[in-house]
């Protein structure tokens, strides 16, 4: 992740990141059966030991369900947990498959854009 960043975090940008793919967004969080099929679909999952924080869905929900249940009004401590999923859990490979249709990579992306804004990604030793 990025060195800890002390800013205020722009909840009116986030809000209008979300407000882009709120339909998407909100569908995609109700059809959401919680019903782990996408999970063998993720290699990080099936080479983690099966550790649920693994599972696309859970990824998905704890993600940008997290942004849109809170309206873009969170934390930097919850953005940087936030970023630690969709950065560290995923590596928006695309495999996830979901079978009720659900656009899991789609959502994680969002996630990872929403948090890219805000100072929150990746740091690669140079």
């Amino acid at each position: 992740m990025a060195e800890q960043n002390n800013t205020p975090v722009a909840t009116e940008k986030i809000k209008k990141m979300l407000e882009r793919k709120k339909d998407k967004t909100k569908l995609s969080l109700r059809m959401c059966a919680h019903c782990t099929l996408c999970a063998e679909s993720c290699f990080l999952f099936m080479t983690r030991g099966k550790d649920p924080k693994y599972m696309p869905s859970y990824k998905f929900i704890n993600s940008i369900g997290k942004l849109y249940k809170k309206k873009g009004e969170v934390d930097r401590a919850t953005l940087e947990e936030i970023g630690d999923i969709v950065w560290n859990d995923c590596v928006l490979c695309t495999r996830c498959y979901c079978p009720l249709g659900i656009d899991i990579p789609d959502m994680i992306a969002l996630a990872r854009s929403i948090c890219r804004t805000q100072g929150v990604y990746r740091q690669y030793d140079k």
